[in-house]
C-alpha cells in the first residue's frame, strides 16, 4: 500500500479542480492506496506570499510530501499556466522534494488551448524537483465537471473513462515503485 499526497492547486474553495481530486481519491483508496488531501489554498498567504519556510503550516506540508509515495497534484490553468499558490507551495519546498516520488499531474480549464500546460509549465518543474517518474498527466474541460448539490462529482463518461485509465497507470506505477523499494530494503 502506497501513501499518495494529493495536491489541489487551486485558489478556490469551490473548486471544480479540487473536487475531481477528491473523486479521484476514491479510486486510488479503492484500489488500496492510502491517500492524504492537501488544498495548497489552506496554507496562510503570508507564509506563501512571504516565503517563509519556516511556518508551521509550510514545514507540515514538506513533512507531507517528504512522506508519500507518490503525488497526484490538480491545478487549474490560468492564462496558460498551473495556478500561483501551487507554484509558491513548491518553491517552497526542498528543492529536490519529489526524489524518488511517482508524479500524476492533472489539469482543468475552459479551453482545449490550455492542453499543453501540464507538459510545458508543471512538468518541467516537477522533474527538477527530483521526480523518479512523472506519468502521462490529463488535461479535463471544466464542462466535463458536474458538481452536484451534495458536493459530489459526476464526470462525462468519455472523460472518466480516459481519467480512469491515467489513474490505474498511476497506481500501477507506484504499486512498481513501492515493490521495488521493498525489495531494495
Amino acid at each position: 500500500m502506497a501513501t499518495v499526497l494529493s495536491v489541489s492547486g487551486s485558489p478556490s474553495a469551490t473548486s471544480r479542480t479540487a473536487r475531481l481530486l477528491r473523486h479521484l481519491d476514491q479510486r486510488l483508496i479503492a484500489q488500496g492506496h492510502r491517500v492524504i488531501p492537501l488544498d495548497v489554498r489552506t496554507v496562510p498567504a503570508e507564509a506563501l506570499l512571504g516565503a517563509d519556510v519556516r511556518h508551521p503550516a509550510v514545514v507540515e506540508a514538506a513533512e507531507l510530501f517528504a512522506r508519500a509515495d507518490g503525488v497526484l497534484i490538480g491545478t487549474p490553468i490560468y492564462k496558460a499556466s498551473y495556478s500561483g499558490v501551487l507554484k509558491a507551495l513548491l518553491d517552497l519546498l526542498p528543492q529536490y522534494a519529489l526524489t524518488g516520488k511517482t508524479v500524476l499531474p492533472l489539469a482543468t480549464g475552459g479551453s482545449t488551448a490550455h492542453v499543453l500546460a501540464i507538459d510545458y509549465a508543471l512538468r518541467p518543474v516537477l522533474n527538477s524537483m527530483g521526480a523518479a517518474h512523472v506519468v502521462q498527466g490529463w488535461f479535463t474541460l471544466d464542462h466535463d465537471i458536474s458538481v452536484r448539490e451534495d458536493g459530489s462529482v459526476t464526470v462525462a463518461p468519455t472523460t472518466a473513462e480516459a481519467l480512469g485509465q491515467v489513474v490505474d497507470q498511476f497506481s500501477a506505477a507506484l504499486d512498481r515503485t513501492t515493490s521495488v523499494l521493498a525489495a531494495a530494503s
